[in-house]
Formats: structure tokens, C-alpha cells, sequence
């Protein structure tokens, strides 16, 4: 229920804008860079985040992955879209994914809690859904991953 008193459902939740994320795949020796956050350190995605307002998907880029890592992106391309449900928001999601390799190593900062270098077949590593169910299989098809 919101505050005038007017119930939300479903179908209304379902038609609002999606959340808007920008993100980068990061494969070096056929792994995938993944990075977890403070706020949910169990659940491992790709870097990268939300652009902010008039911000161009190439800067929110270059901007995210400076703060989570302390690096720039190098020779970024457009890799895919994707529509997937926000694995902490639980909100609808539109993410876009460009491949690229980082000026230096990565170290994690902001909001981030860890990160790791990952085949996708670690029992021990949660991902995120978008990222298990769809980039995975992408990367290992184009044969990014092993």
C-alpha cells in the first residue's frame, strides 16, 4: 500500500522502469572477475553500477570501476544486454555488459567486500542470476570462459 492509500500490484511493479546497470566482464587466463558487496557478501556479480543521472554507459563504466577497483577500463566493447530480476533489489533489471580489460590489478574498495577470479563451476561461489543463468553460458559459448 502506498502512502495515498492506493495498493500497488503486481502487474503495476512489473511495468515501472527497470534498474539501470552497467557492468564489465574482465577474463584473464579464462577466468571471470567477479566482486561481492559489504551489504551482501554471499552473492558474487560483475563489476560495475548504476549510471548517474546524464551519464553516458562507457563513463558509469570507467566511473564504477574505478571506486569498486581502483582501475580503468581498457579496449571496452558492447558484449550484451540483458533483462533479468536485481538479485538484491528483487526489482526488475536492464543491464548492460561490455568486455574489457583493466589498466592495472584490481584491488576491491567502495562498497565492495571481495573479489575473485572465477571458471563459473565453484560450488563455493553464489552468483548472482543474471550472471549464472545468462552471462555464463554466453561467455562459455563465445568461448570467453573455459
Amino acid at each position: 500500500m502506498t502512502q495515498d492509500g492506493s495498493v500497488v500490484v503486481p502487474e503495476a511493479r512489473e511495468r515501472a522502469a527497470p534498474l539501470v546497470v552497467v557492468a564489465a566482464v574482465v577474463v584473464q587466463e579464462g577466468r571471470l572477475l567477479v566482486v561481492s558487496k559489504k551489504a551482501a557478501p554471499e552473492v558474487f556479480y560483475l563489476p560495475g553500477g548504476k549510471p548517474e543521472p546524464g551519464e553516458e554507459p562507457l563513463d558509469t563504466l570507467a566511473r564504477e570501476l574505478d571506486e569498486e577497483l581502483g582501475a580503468r577500463p581498457l579496449e571496452a566493447r558492447f558484449l550484451v544486454e540483458i533483462e533479468a530480476l536485481a538479485a538484491l533489489e528483487s526489482v526488475p533489471m536492464k543491464l548492460t555488459v561490455f568486455e574489457a580489460a583493466l589498466s592495472r590489478p584490481p584491488r576491491p574498495a567502495a562498497e565492495l567486500a571481495e573479489l575473485r577470479w572465477i571458471s563459473g563451476g565453484e560450488p563455493d561461489v553464489r552468483l548472482s542470476p543474471a550472471l549464472r543463468d545468462q552471462l555464463l553460458p554466453l561467455l562459455r559459448r563465445r568461448g570467453l570462459i573455459d
